[in-house]
């Protein structure tokens, strides 16, 4: 097992490449596949909800399953919360390991649920909720790796550890379809529409093994788990985490922190969910159900009964709430990496119902329900913008730590801007044509284009951040940055979901395109003007 590192000063390049460097590089290379694993199993629904459509398992409603990716989107984002604070209260290896071994539970839960057609909805929602612990661990991840690399290399470091992590998405997206073909265990499921694999379609009467989409991460999460345990480090020194204590006693803190944000997640989605679903039929506005479960999970960890070193070590990481930058780059951060998670979590099952079905006129009314024969498979396409965003991220990173972190900001978020607009124009012209396999390639190279902004700008805030934070702060910072942001998993397929059962597809990206024109006036004052307080840092 690791040992625990007490003292901790990667900026002096003489201790930095006699031992630091070793030692970080290590934890980064350990980090990146348990993040990616995290990133594969939070963001699972996207794919499997097609599927589930294209075998018609279990009867539900198109509503229905977009619900799915939306709950864990919800789940993810809000667990980022507390998980923004396990590394100063656990450290990093404890941290870790534990987050990592908790995502075989909704693994092996979903290869369970999956085994039967007869499978209740409200099991996949529980599951979807427990899919949230991978969402969650990139808070911790990302501020864990913030202390173990010098300043002149985080954009880099943060790059790498994100970049490469974020490759869970189309990991799954490739990885999830193709294992879906493979007998290895349980009873088939016959698809009643065409599917896809990366290597091409699937012909409707195939027969598909819908639990392998649960039971594949185990491969991966249970080697996984002990390289965490034996091969990473907590760092105890006074600015990471000084108050650790006993390894059960992390463990506890932490489980208890993820059952609170657990907790408010679940009410947020009682609130807004209509009773077909579990909900509570009140349909509370997203917009006013979000502040509450942000608002409602800090005060819970701000008040829990962990003890005197908690409340001492969750006081100082508050701190950064006193801060402007801290709203500032949240603000700016949702722009980037809430759109690519978002658009992850959403592109599948869009791509499944505005070009997989045509749009035909039927008495005067316009109807969206007669299965397009001509329909590009949603599985075979959909893992190309998540797999160029993630590639770039590290090059974003790098670039900014050359050109400064705001000017890159600046320059993609512009070219955000015109590609969002462009896919609106081709997806308002699909959702109204009988062929709508026509715009879809328009559609797929401005949507890749848009993916790339995304993993450019995620590189590029993370060079701004550790920029204007000191130590102390930077990572708790980067931790809830990523929390709201996160929150982009949630809100996009949402929206996406609303605007389709509206019929106008379109007016989720005319919103989308606001919102980032509205960061370039924030990032621009605060960071690119000739007076501000940080120039393009």
């Amino acid at each position: 097992m690791a040992q625990d590192i007490k003292s901790w000063n990667p900026d002096d390049n003489s201790e930095w490449e006699s031992k630091g460097k070793a030692i970080a590089n290590r934890n980064l290379w350990i980090s990146i596949p348990s993040l990616l694993a995290g990133f594969a199993t939070w963001l699972m629904w996207g794919i499997i909800t097609v599927q589930m459509m294209n075998t018609g398992y279990g009867g539900f409603e198109k509503s229905q399953l977009f619900t799915l990716a939306a709950i864990a989107g919800l789940s993810g984002a809000t667990l980022r919360i507390p998980s923004t604070f396990f590394i100063r209260l656990a450290g990093g290896r404890n941290t870790l390991f534990l987050t990592t071994s908790l995502l075989m539970l909704p693994a092996i839960g979903l290869g369970i649920a999956l085994s039967s057609p007869d499978t209740p909805f409200w099991h996949f929602q529980i599951l979807a909720l427990l899919s949230g612990f991978g969402g969650g661990n990139f808070a911790s991840s990302m501020s864990n790796i913030s202390y173990f690399f010098p300043k002149k290399i985080q954009g880099y470091s943060l790059g790498m550890n994100a970049g490469l992590g974020n490759f869970g998405v189309t990991t799954m997206q490739i990885v999830i379809p193709l294992v879906m073909t493979m007998a290895v265990m349980g009873n088939p499921t016959e698809l009643q529409i065409a599917s896809g694999t990366l290597v091409g379609k699937i012909p409707a009467g195939t027969d598909t093994y819908l639990q392998n989409a649960g039971y594949v991460w185990l491969i991966i999460l249970i080697p996984l788990s002990l390289a965490t345990w034996f091969g990473m480090n907590n760092i105890t020194a006074d600015h990471v985490s000084p108050n650790i204590g006993s390894t059960i006693g992390a463990f506890i803190k932490i489980i208890l922190m993820l059952v609170l944000g657990l907790s408010t997640a679940a009410l947020g989605l009682y609130l807004m969910l209509p009773e077909a679903v579990s909900g509570s039929g009140l349909m509370i506005s997203k917009w006013v159900a979000l502040p509450i479960v942000l608002a409602l999970t800090v005060i819970l960890l701000k008040i829990a009964p962990l003890g005197s070193d908690y409340k001492e070590g969750i006081n100082r990481q508050y701190k950064i709430f006193g801060n402007k930058h801290t709203w500032v780059m949240t603000i700016i951060y949702t722009m980037t990496f809430g759109s690519f998670i978002g658009y992850a979590a959403a592109l599948a099952l869009s791509i499944k119902v505005i070009f997989g079905f045509q749009h035909i006129m039927v008495d005067g009314i316009m109807t969206h329900n007669t299965i397009n024969p001509n329909a590009p498979s949603a599985l075979t396409y959909a893992w190309m913008g998540a797999f160029v965003g993630a590639l770039i991220r590290p090059i974003g990173g790098m670039i900014a730590d050359k050109m400064g972190g705001a000017k890159v900001t600046q320059i993609i978020s512009a070219v955000m801007v015109v590609s969002t607009l462009g896919v609106a124009y081709f997806m308002k012209q699909a959702y109204a044509s009988a062929t709508p396999e026509e715009f879809f390639y328009q559609f797929l190279i401005l949507f890749v284009i848009l993916f790339a902004m995304t993993g450019i700008g995620n590189g590029s805030t993370f060079r701004t951040t550790s920029q204007i934070f000191n130590k102390e702060q930077a990572g708790p910072v980067l931790g809830w940055t990523s929390a709201v942001a996160a929150y982009g998993a949630f809100i996009v397929p949402k929206v996406f979901g609303e605007q389709i059962k509206a019929t106008t597809p379109e007016n989720a990206l005319y919103g989308f395109a606001v919102f980032y024109a509205v960061c370039m006036v924030i990032n621009w004052w605060f960071y690119l003007r000739k007076n501000a307080e940080f120039h393009n840092p």
